[in-house]
């Protein structure tokens, strides 16, 4: 399988690259982004290439340098902190759409699986829920072959991979050492950066009884 990722640099894309690297079913993997991962020390690093794009809205110039795949992981994002609506909707929203409609038009038989988080709805009265909720709907509307949008709670980094922002970070710090034992007791109520990408790559290979999966369907799909 050949996968594309968006987004390896934070917290949850490296999980995924990390899980895509390690499993033998992936035969070649392209990242793309504004900086690379560094990845390439890491075990199975030597089918990764790392495509550096400074301004993603203009992918469409660099779309013949896209892998073309079978799987697309989409996991690109921003924190609502301290942004207004439009500036949001641009980013999340807009952005990626403007990268999934060139995938697909690249790769229609390819697999898309979108990151939004617990909560997103149209409906919602949190900005961010409703921005996250249109995006999942648009990219839905696609000619992918399938689509799958994971919309996890609390996530628990292993393997020294941390987020990049800082309160994020002092979460996790404060949090950490009960998300083991809750994970345990309470499978559904937290997944893993391992988890992700295990199901991220399940779901592209198997398909997945549910399109939209939460923290507990993530979880069983990673098996």
């Amino acid at each position: 399988m050949k996968v594309l990722i968006f987004g390896a640099t934070g917290m949850v894309g490296r999980g995924v690259l990390r899980e895509c690297l390690l499993d033998d079913g992936v035969t070649d993997v392209m990242t793309v982004g504004r900086a690379i991962t560094g990845a390439v020390s890491d075990a199975g690093g030597d089918k990764l290439r790392e495509l550096v794009v400074e301004d993603l809205f203009a992918i469409g110039a660099v779309r013949e340098s896209l892998l073309k795949c079978d799987a697309c992981f989409f996991c690109l994002g921003v924190s609502v902190a301290g942004m207004n609506e439009a500036d949001y909707t641009h980013i999340t929203h807009d952005l990626t759409l403007v990268i999934a409609e060139r995938v697909a038009a690249l790769n229609p038989d390819a697999t898309f699986v979108y990151v939004t988080g617990a909560g997103t709805s149209e409906q919602s009265r949190m900005m961010w829920a409703r921005v996250k909720g249109r995006t999942e709907a648009a990219l839905a509307r696609l000619p992918f072959k399938a689509s799958f949008m994971f919309r996890p709670g609390f996530i628990q980094p292993l393997h020294g991979i941390v987020s990049k922002t800082g309160w994020y970070r002092a979460a996790y710090a404060l949090t950490g050492w009960v998300a083991g034992p809750v994970r345990r007791r309470w499978p559904g109520a937290v997944t893993t950066t391992e988890n992700v990408g295990r199901a991220m790559i399940a779901v592209a290979r198997d398909g997945f009884d549910k399109h939209v999966l939460d923290n507990a369907d993530i979880n069983r799909a990673a098996g």
